[in-house]
């Protein structure tokens, strides 16, 4: 795992990456790969403080998890990039090509994967991925 378990300890790394970012300061690879998303999501931005550690982004309460939603994306970059499911590029670059726009192309990607990951903890089991890439495979 590329980030630890605690939840607070996982959104500092994202405060922590997005202030080093707009200071100018040196950071490491991923922290420039989470300042990158933070930079695509400016409706995020705000969200980049100490004071959302303690927030809930429960579902029924109408708002989306930002942490939540940027570390998607980075899993689908991390996907793409290793070819992980097997096949997950292709149909990327397909995906890309008719969305015409990579961050489009992300999102449509990342409900697929939320509701793999979903399912998978509903049924206390590993991600079907095969399942996943031919839910991919349907919005080309």
């Amino acid at each position: 795992m590329i980030f630890g378990s605690d939840r607070d300890e996982l959104r500092q790394m994202y405060i922590d990456a997005w202030r080093k970012s707009c200071a100018g300061e040196l950071m490491s690879p991923l922290e420039s790969q989470i300042a990158q998303v933070i930079q695509e999501h400016p409706e995020y931005q705000s969200a980049m403080t100490a004071d959302t550690l303690e927030e809930s982004y429960a579902p029924e309460g109408g708002k989306t998890n930002p942490f939540l939603h940027m570390g998607l994306h980075l899993a689908v970059r991390e996907q793409v990039a290793t070819n992980r499911p097997q096949g997950i590029a292709e149909v990327f670059e397909q995906l890309l090509t008719k969305a015409g726009d990579r961050l489009a192309a992300e999102h449509q990607v990342l409900d697929c994967l939320a509701e793999a990951l979903w399912t998978a903890q509903n049924n206390n089991a590993a991600p079907d991925e095969q399942a996943y890439l031919e839910s991919l495979r349907r919005l080309i």
